[in-house]
């Protein structure tokens, strides 16, 4: 018998993939919201704190838990969110309603306090959607080719959508932009969607009708002159207006000494637009879009499918926030409270985006190049 000759054809190994260019954009952002952060806040956090760096530094200590998060998350098989996206999901509901009975400040109940540390629990709900609907798309992705078990899905993420919605409509509208966005993607059954689009209408103008100061806001918004609350509207596009094409320079606003309020949260998009101009502006936008691109080729390569609604979702969350932010402070849509991602002053925000980072990192390290 002859023997069989081996095989002459070298293997060719799988190299293990990281994302380095989506760490470096996250890191960048991060700088770049650190240093307008400053310039944004050092004048009214001088007036209200006598110390020119107190949010900044608060922003900082946010910004350090959630790189803490992003290198355990790296390190982590990421596979162990799905094991508890359950439970995470059902913390995230009990967390929601509680704070619907903690002391309101500035007519909402939006936080809850432990010790020193506010702890924003609509933000970590956007986390907890995310996280659930990537394991139950990933476990039924057959299903979903059936209008019923899509509306079935978005269904078992609407006790947490009207916890929110109650407080804060804005991240409401952001979760259901989530579920819906990862839904679509699922399903090849495109019927379900309008149906999601009708209801998602109806319970918009419900909410807005059920609080006046609600409905107001659209008023304000055709009409920001004619009332006080457009004060900040409209000092907002005096700030975009008055950059031109390169600003004013960095630290020169004059529309953050107080004109506009709480610049360093909603609106501090106007005020790179009045230091850095059109230019910065763009740059900034390249910036958030080499993200979202970066986080699609995760999604796409992943090697499962939870990886790559983890993906989606994130992306999601990024692209809706984004768009929302700029939106508002050119006026384009009406007040909604949506702070720009890694820029804007929030702790527990700053904190949840850079870990779901985290999250997309250890999908990328499952992929494998040939």
């Amino acid at each position: 018998m002859a023997k069989r000759r081996k095989s002459t054809v070298p293997k060719v190994p799988h190299i293990r993939y990281f994302d380095y260019n989506l760490l470096a954009i996250v890191l960048l952002l991060l700088i770049f919201g650190m240093v307008m952060l400053y310039s944004a806040s050092a004048y009214m956090s001088t007036i209200k704190f006598g110390d020119p760096a107190y949010w900044l530094r608060k922003q900082a200590i946010a910004a350090s838990l959630g790189m803490f998060a992003l290198a355990i998350c790296i390190k982590l098989d990421y596979h162990i969110f799905q094991k508890f996206a359950f439970p995470f999901a059902v913390v995230s509901l009990i967390l929601c309603v509680y704070v619907l009975f903690t002391e309101s400040i500035n007519g909402s109940s939006r936080w809850i306090y432990i010790g020193g540390l506010s702890i924003q629990p609509s933000e970590i709900a956007k986390v907890a959607v995310i996280v659930f609907l990537a394991a139950l798309i990933a476990k039924i992705p057959r299903e979903l080719r059936d209008t019923k078990q899509v509306l079935k899905c978005f269904l078992f993420v609407s006790p947490i959508l009207g916890a929110v919605a109650l407080a804060n409509l804005s991240t409401a509208i952001i979760i259901a932009g989530i579920a819906f966005v990862m839904l679509f993607v699922a399903s090849p059954d495109k019927k379900a969607f309008l149906a999601l689009i009708a209801i998602g209408v109806l319970g918009l103008v419900f909410f807005i009708t059920a609080f006046s100061y609600r409905s107001e806001r659209i008023d304000i918004w055709r009409h920001p002159e004619n009332y006080d609350k457009g004060f900040q509207t409209l000092q907002g596009l005096y700030a975009i207006g008055s950059g031109g094409l390169f600003g004013r320079g960095l630290g020169e606003s004059m529309q953050k000494m107080g004109y506009v309020p709480e610049a360093q949260n909603d609106m501090i998009f106007s005020i790179i637009c009045e230091e850095l101009g059109v230019f910065g502006a763009v740059c900034i936008i390249v910036l958030y879009l080499l993200l979202i691109w970066r986080l699609m080729i995760i999604a796409i390569n992943a090697k499962d499918l939870f990886g790559s609604y983890l993906a989606v979702g994130v992306l999601t969350h990024i692209a809706l926030q984004v768009i929302l932010n700029i939106a508002v402070v050119t006026n384009t849509i009406p007040n909604t409270g949506v702070i720009l991602p890694f820029i804007s002053y929030g702790g527990t925000s700053i904190s949840v985006l850079v870990a779901e980072m985290g999250m997309v990192l250890s999908v990328s390290k499952g992929i494998e190049l040939t």
